[in-house]
């Protein structure tokens, strides 16, 4: 792969940086402010005035690979773009980059109806109404999606939804209009992967109730408006179904794919933000007579936090690499360690950065309590470390059961009890001459 970057995607960067200096950084203080004084069932003002000067600058939908909806960029392309727009909460969705909006849109693009693109993409491209995508459930392990209980039964030219949803990103947004919702539409089916379906739910549907919004670690919308809601007899035509009936699954493995790597990808713009407010905030202080910059525990912790960022960079653009030249299905070992890789390093940044800040880090007023909660939250989002891990061992063990071990040397890895005996025993190697 080739590491550098086109021409087009480095006048994006610019203007993309040029940008944020001058309209997101100088608005982050107000974009807290009102997030915490408004709450999740109302807009933040300064978003909605941001997002035409975006647009008007040529900043917007860059997501989409597709040049009929979006910037038709690549992912390779959208990666470091991405991570610029994840340096700050504020910024995704003044740029209409942010979930679950891009998930949803994807999913409009790949799988959905003329109709259906005509109705709710649309708007949803031009940054008019926002979405939200129900599939998480209270009563089970959502992280096997398989287990979800909600039921989507024919009655006629409609279908009956019933079920109750948490962790719905975005429906306590007023200008939430549309959600995707993900049910049982045939329990009894033997093939598990098909007893799922997508449908389309407009949110002013009789029988869709927004319960409660759901703080993550005490933020309500930043990052996400997630919150609990009830389907109780809700009744949409059956032109709302998306793909067909038993096409869930499948959907989901389609939205999932591309949204891990944007998560990813934000991620290491959150730490990398976060490591520069580190390094300069250790140069700032004193302590015992010299910066704080100058210990060694700080250096170590910069040291790696280095490491670590770059080490999660190559393996997002590896992977970006990959989807765009073999496909999400080819790559989905590398998705699968680039979603477990970048939150943990996200994680261990801001960590190292609120010990840094001392109890001020502890506060927001420094960004790292939130920067915090984000990559916290993505250890468990479009699902937890312990599913994909298992994939990753899963597809390393694939591998091997697949070469004959007499050609690639694999039975000489292979000890013998006796050999085993032996290294205990200490008796299997000569000691060292010297």
């Amino acid at each position: 792969m080739e590491f550098d970057y086109s021409p087009k995607v480095k006048e994006l960067q610019q203007r993309l940086e040029t940008f944020m200096a001058e309209y997101i950084y100088p608005n982050e203080k107000r974009f807290y402010q009102e997030s915490e004084k408004l709450g999740p069932w109302k807009v933040q003002p300064i978003v909605e005035e941001l997002k035409p000067i975006a647009k008007s600058k040529g900043l917007w939908n860059l997501f989409l690979p597709d040049d009929e909806y979006g910037a038709g960029l690549t992912n390779l392309e959208y990666a470091p773009l991405c991570e610029i727009t994840g340096r700050s909460h504020l910024a995704p969705e003044v740029f209409n980059c942010s979930a679950p909006d891009t998930g949803n849109m994807e999913v409009l693009v790949k799988y959905g109806t003329p109709e259906q693109k005509e109705q709710w993409l649309k708007p949803l491209l031009d940054g008019e109404i926002r979405s939200s995508f129900a599939m998480t459930e209270p009563e089970v392990a959502s992280s096997d999606a398989t287990n979800v209980t909600s039921s989507i039964k024919r009655e006629g030219d409609d279908y009956i939804i019933n079920g109750r949803k948490w962790y719905t990103t975005g429906a306590t947004d007023p200008r939430c209009k549309i959600i995707i919702f993900m049910g049982k539409n045939d329990p009894d089916n033997p093939n598990r992967h098909q007893q799922q379906s997508m449908i389309l739910v407009p949110k002013d549907t009789p029988g869709v109730r927004v319960v409660r919004s759901l703080p993550v670690f005490g933020f309500y919308g930043v990052p996400d408006r997630a919150a609990e809601v009830v389907f109780d007899n809700v009744r949409v035509p059956a032109s709302s179904m998306i793909l067909g009936e038993g096409r869930g699954f499948e959907i989901a493995q389609g939205r999932l794919g591309p949204g891990r790597i944007h998560h990813c990808m934000r991620l290491i713009g959150l730490a990398e933000r976060v490591l520069e407010r580190m390094c300069r905030r250790l140069q700032m202080r004193t302590t015992f007579g010299q910066p704080i910059s100058k210990q060694t525990t700080s250096l170590e912790r910069i040291a790696e936090a280095r490491i670590m960022i770059e080490q999660c960079r190559l393996l997002t653009l590896k992977t970006a690499w990959l989807m765009d030249t073999v496909g999400n299905k080819a790559a989905k070992s590398e998705i699968a360690m680039i979603k477990v890789s970048a939150p943990i390093m996200a994680c261990q940044v801001i960590d190292w950065a609120i010990q840094a800040f001392g109890g001020g880090g502890t506060s927001n007023d420094h960004y790292l309590t939130s920067a915090y909660s984000t990559a916290r939250l993505l250890r468990l989002a479009d699902g937890p470390d312990e599913v994909h891990r298992n994939q990753i061992a899963r597809l390393e063990m694939k591998r091997y059961e697949m070469l004959n071990p007499d050609v690639t040397g694999g039975t000489a890895d292979v000890l013998s009890l006796d050999e085993v005996n032996s290294i205990a025993a200490g008796s299997l190697f000569p000691p060292d001459d010297d």
